[in-house]
């Protein structure tokens, strides 16, 4: 039977995981059960050790029980949790604080972006990058389900936004599939503030202030219509997190 972390607790064989994989989940009972048997099986397709950490950000569905079941049954499966709902960021900083792997992804519960695609990232990652990230805004990124036009010309407006304000040079700071060394992890995501969901671009920010270096890797993605982010209201909270993150900066927070 499989030893279930709970919270913050971290895995016990940490010096052999070669690959850690951190997924945030907040009320995804429909989908988190499918999620974590496609990437099993890719993983089981794998030689090197893995871990699996599925970070429960304070769902009120069965999010919890699906989670419990997994890793009762796999002992690559762990489940870290929140008593409330924190926010997509602050879930990912949990988990991957606590993992182990050398290289360690972050991916969105809905797998927009097969799994499988993680090599190309690790690729990048033995060659001498700091950090590796799916990007759907590359001539040869293969967008095989588009948005619908309204949130993919949102989405252009905001990475505009994004090269005026913070990160230049990346043409999509968005993708919920990025991959870090296993070094550059504590300097990273202890001097993360951002909870909601510009944290990607903050977590890029301080990555190329203390000259880490980052690859954007054309990705295979697909749009999920059931997304969760509402693209008035949160659009305006992403705009008002730029200028937060330009005021941290000033202030030497990413020191």
């Amino acid at each position: 039977m499989a030893s279930n972390m709970v919270a913050d607790k971290k895995p016990d064989s940490e010096a052999s995981i070669y690959l850690s994989i951190v997924i945030p989940a907040y009320n995804e009972e429909r989908r988190i059960g499918k999620t974590l048997d496609k990437i099993i099986s890719y993983l089981d397709s794998r030689s090197y050790p893995s871990e699996i950490i599925v970070v429960n950000d304070g769902s009120s569905d069965r999010t919890s029980q699906f989670i419990k079941e997994f890793s009762d049954k796999y002992e690559q499966v762990h489940m870290a949790a929140s008593k409330v709902n924190c926010g997509k960021g602050f879930s990912i900083r949990k988990g991957m604080l606590i993992s182990k792997g050398r290289y360690v992804l972050f991916s969105d519960a809905d797998l927009s972006t097969p799994i499988e695609e993680v090599e190309k990232l690790m690729e990048w990652l033995r060659r001498g990058y700091d950090i590796a990230i799916g990007s759907r805004g590359l001539k040869e990124s293969d967008i095989q389900i588009h948005q619908s036009w309204y949130r993919e010309r949102m989405g252009k407006i905001f990475n505009l936004l994004v090269q005026l304000i913070a990160v230049k040079g990346i043409k999509d700071t968005q993708c919920g599939f990025k991959c870090f060394k296993r070094e550059v992890i504590q300097e990273i995501f202890r001097r993360q503030t951002i909870s909601q969901f510009s944290f990607d671009v903050e977590l890029l920010w301080i990555a190329l202030k203390h000259g880490y270096r980052i690859k954007e890797v054309p990705v295979q993605w697909m749009n999920n219509p059931s997304s969760k982010v509402n693209p008035v209201l949160d659009s305006t909270y992403m705009f008002l997190d730029l200028i937060k993150i330009r005021i941290n900066d000033l202030r030497g927070l990413y020191h």
